[in-house]
Formats: structure tokens, C-alpha cells, sequence
């Protein structure tokens, strides 16, 4: 299968990388030239529990280098995803499609406005990644991955990309109705991303406090309730989810995190943002998070 990566960052690089070592015709498309010179010159280098290895691997900052693909994977920050969303349909020519595993609210909407939606796949994953330098990442940490039909009813296209990923050592599942489950993951980065960032600790040290791990519960209650008024089913035990997640990915600095310690823009819009901007629609409070969100607008609009 060819596959493409919009945007190689350290997530899309891990995929791309754990791809292309599985044998498939993957290609790496991102901005950062420097990245693109190492990887083609050096490899993908991965770090996991200090042990590297470098991983032969395609990549590009020219898009019409790569040609038709069977499967064009977002990895994009969301404020990107609009253009994103132009160059994925013209990659993926009349038989491909295209899968977002991006963090937040409405992604999969904006590139279904481009993209037809039968051909639109969306999905989570909790792996964690961290970009470590040009060419180097680091494999921070290993979860379930599900993915499915973003408005269709055909499931064939997902579960030929869960296979392939599957194969490639990344535990893919298909979903039904992974809307459902794209809140949920939802539901874990509002209680985890911007409580890192503004902390500058790892995903694990939000454990560490009983006063952190309520301040996370109260911004993962608040997002609950506004997706119970739209009649969103989320399952009981969402805060314990988000606990565990941050155990899991113990080592990991959330994505928001790594943002904020580069003074790059973050997702904040989609995360807590979004649960502000939904909570709105329905009329509840959500004070957690609309101060966490003040507070990381506040913190970005000062970078130095």
C-alpha cells in the first residue's frame, strides 16, 4: 500500500516510520526542511526505552513528489488541517482515502467539507511520540489505536488500513461509530494537554498530586456533561480512563506541552477551547475549562 503522511512531526513521523519498517511505500511530507534533509540522508531514528534504531524512509517537502496513495494519514496541528485537507484530495486522486488521527474536536468535519466523506476515515490513537531533533524521535508511549468511517456505513476501507497498520506493529481496531470514540480520546486530552503545558511536566506528574488529579477531574467532568446534553454516550469511568492514560504514557510530554516549550501556537481551539465553545451551545458552565483555556491563549500570546 502507498501511503502518505501529512505532516511529519513526531507522531506522523512514528506512523510513517513504523510503516515504512513494515515494508509498505510510505512517504513523510512535512515543512521543516532540516527534517526532511536528515531522514533522507540518515534515516528515522526512534528511541524506546533507550534503545534506538534508525529506520530507512521517504521524505518530502514538495507534495507532488509523492504521486497517487492508497492512504493519506493527518498529522497535522489543527489549525492546519484546512490546508491539509487540499493537499490530502489531491493526493489521493479517485480510489484513495484519507484518515485523521489528529487531536481535538472537528477535524474530520473540516476535511470532509474537501475531501468526498465517504473517503474520509477518522480515528484515535494513544501512542505518544516526541520530536526530539531533526531526523529523531522518541517512542514515548504505546496504546490502542481505532479507526472507522467518518460517514459511512462501509467499513471496508478501515479495516484495510487497521490491517495494515496492524502488521506494522501498531494495534489498529475498527469501530462502528467512532465518533463516540474520538470524544472519549477527546475527554483525555482536555484533562491531560493543557494541565502539562501550563505545569511543564510529563503526562505521569499530573498523578503525582491529589490537587492535580482533581483539577483534572473537574475539566474531564465539565467535557462529559456537554457531550451527555448533545447525546454523546460516553461510558462511565472517563476521568479513571484519563488517569490511566497519563500512567501509560507516563514519560511522554503531551503535544500541547511540546508546543508550548518550542512557543509554537497550540491546539488549545479544539481541546478545552471546544469544550468552552460546546458548552455554549447547550447553556452549562464549564469554568475549568474556560480558565484553562484563558490561561494557555494568555501563555502564547507572550511567547518570547
Amino acid at each position: 500500500m502507498k501511503i502518505a503522511i501529512v505532516g511529519a512531526g513526531a507522531m506522523g513521523s512514528l506512523f510513517g516510520g513504523l510503516l515504512a519498517e513494515a515494508g509498505q511505500d510510505v512517504w513523510l511530507l512535512d515543512v521543516w526542511p532540516e527534517h526532511v534533509e536528515t531522514i533522507n540522508r540518515q534515516g528515522l531514528s526512534i528511541e524506546r526505552q533507550g534503545q534506538v534504531r534508525t529506520i530507512k524512509a521517504q521524505a518530502t517537502t514538495d507534495p507532488g513528489r509523492i504521486g497517487p496513495a492508497d492512504l493519506v494519514i493527518v498529522f497535522v496541528k489543527s489549525t492546519q488541517t484546512a490546508a491539509a485537507a487540499v493537499t490530502a484530495r489531491d493526493l489521493i486522486g479517485e480510489a484513495g482515502v484519507v484518515l485523521t488521527l489528529q487531536n481535538g474536536l472537528g477535524n474530520a468535519d473540516v476535511i470532509a467539507e474537501v475531501v468526498d466523506p465517504r473517503n474520509v476515515l477518522a480515528g484515535t490513537t494513544s501512542h505518544g511520540a516526541t520530536l526530539l531533533g531533526p531526523g529523531v524521535i522518541r517512542h514515548a508511549g504505546i496504546g490502542a489505536t481505532v479507526i472507522g468511517a467518518w460517514s459511512s456505513r462501509d467499513q471496508s476501507s478501515a479495516r484495510r488500513a487497521a490491517e495494515v497498520m496492524t502488521r506494522a506493529g501498531i494495534s489498529t481496531q475498527v469501530a462502528e461509530d467512532v465518533k463516540v470514540l474520538i470524544w472519549e480520546k477527546f475527554l483525555i486530552n482536555v484533562g491531560i494537554n493543557a494541565i502539562t503545558a501550563l505545569c511543564g511536566v510529563k503526562n505521569g506528574q499530573l498523578l503525582d498530586l491529589e490537587v492535580t488529579r482533581d483539577l483534572m477531574r473537574l475539566a474531564v467532568e465539565e467535557a462529559v456533561a456537554v457531550a451527555k446534553a448533545q447525546g454523546i454516550p460516553i461510558k462511565d469511568g472517563a476521568v479513571e480512563r484519563v488517569y490511566q492514560v497519563a500512567a501509560a504514557t507516563g514519560a511522554n510530554r503531551s503535544s500541547m506541552g511540546q508546543d508550548v516549550d518550542k512557543r509554537r501556537q497550540t491546539e488549545i481551539a479544539v481541546i478545552n477551547g471546544a469544550v468552552v465553545r460546546e458548552a455554549g451551545r447547550v447553556g452549562i458552565p464549564v469554568p475549568v475549562n474556560r480558565t484553562l483555556t484563558a490561561l494557555i491563549e494568555t501563555l502564547q500570546a507572550h511567547y518570547q
